[in-house]
C-alpha cells in the first residue's frame, strides 16, 4: 500500500473508532475493542474497502501506533484519543519522573494558569520524550514544550496509564505541575 493510501486509512479508522463508531453501524466493546470482520464488512457498506492485507500493515506502520489488535488479532481498537464514551480498561501505573506536553504556541498562556484539561477526550496526552512532544506540538504550529513534575503528581495522588503505543495519560495537570522547557 502507498503512503497515501496508508495515511487515508488510518484517518479513516481513527475518524470511526475513536469518534463516530456509529457512522459505521459499530459499537465499541468494553476496552474500546470491535471485531476485526465487523470492521471491514462496515468500511465495506460505508464505499471504503479495506482489506486484512491492509488493517495488518496500517496497525504494523501507523507511525504513532494508534491501533491494537487484541491478543488473539480478532480484535481492534484505538489505544487512546477517543471523544466518544468508552472505557479503555487501562491499568494505573506509575510514571517515569518526568513526561512531556507539546502544543501550539498559541495555546501557551491558557496552559501557564489553567494546566493541562483534557477538552473533548478522555484523557490529556503526555509524551515520554521531548522529541514526541515536538512532533504533537508541531501539528498546532510553532511547537512549545511543557515538562510534566509527574513524579511529584504521582506523590500527589494523581494517577496515570499508559496506552499501548507508550503514550502516558492522565486526566489533568494542574500548572503548578508545569515547567517550559527549552528543547535543544
Amino acid at each position: 500500500m502507498n503512503d497515501e493510501r496508508l495515511v487515508k486509512v488510518s484517518k479513516y479508522l481513527s475518524k470511526h473508532l475513536r469518534h463516530q463508531p456509529e457512522r459505521l453501524g459499530l459499537t465499541l466493546q468494553p476496552g474500546g475493542w470491535v471485531g476485526v470482520t465487523e470492521l471491514l464488512a462496515a468500511c465495506t457498506r460505508n464505499r471504503f474497502p479495506i482489506s486484512r492485507a491492509q488493517l495488518d500493515e496500517v496497525v504494523a506502520q501507523n507511525d504513532k501506533q494508534r491501533f491494537s489488535f487484541d491478543e488473539t488479532g480478532e480484535r481492534i481498537r484505538a489505544n487512546q484519543g477517543h471523544s466518544v464514551e468508552v472505557d479503555l480498561a487501562l491499568v494505573a501505573q506509575t510514571p517515569p519522573a518526568t513526561l512531556y506536553h507539546g502544543t501550539g504556541a498559541g495555546s501557551v498562556e491558557t496552559i501557564r494558569h489553567e494546566g493541562l484539561q483534557k477538552m473533548q477526550r478522555h484523557h490529556v496526552h503526555l509524551s515520554p520524550d521531548l522529541e514526541t512532544a515536538r512532533r504533537v506540538g508541531a501539528r498546532h504550529g510553532k511547537p512549545h514544550l511543557f515538562t510534566v513534575d509527574t513524579q511529584a503528581m504521582h506523590a500527589a495522588g494523581y494517577l496515570f496509564y499508559c496506552s499501548d503505543n507508550g503514550v502516558w495519560l492522565t486526566d489533568h495537570v494542574p500548572a503548578t505541575f508545569l515547567h517550559d522547557t527549552v528543547a535543544s
